[in-house]
């Protein structure tokens, strides 16, 4: 498999946690980072849903979905 270079976002997120020195650090970014990609998710299911691209149907039909793939031995 080849490997690929880090995109800009990825290099700028390595030069962040060069710079937690302890777990307490590294905690905070982590919760920073996952605030910031449910905040992202919210936006844009709100989004959909204000499209009509998403309703109270399709949030039925997601919970019965069989979403696992059967393991390959």
């Amino acid at each position: 498999m080849k490997s690929e270079p880090f995109n800009p976002v990825q290099l700028h997120l390595l030069k962040m946690f060069s710079y937690a020195k302890d777990e307490r650090a590294l905690e905070e970014i982590r919760k920073s980072l996952t605030a910031y990609f449910a905040q992202r998710v919210e936006e844009d299911m709100d989004k959909l849903w204000d499209e009509g691209l998403w309703d109270q149907d399709t949030n039925k039909a997601i919970l019965k979905e069989h979403l696992r793939v059967p393991y390959n031995d």
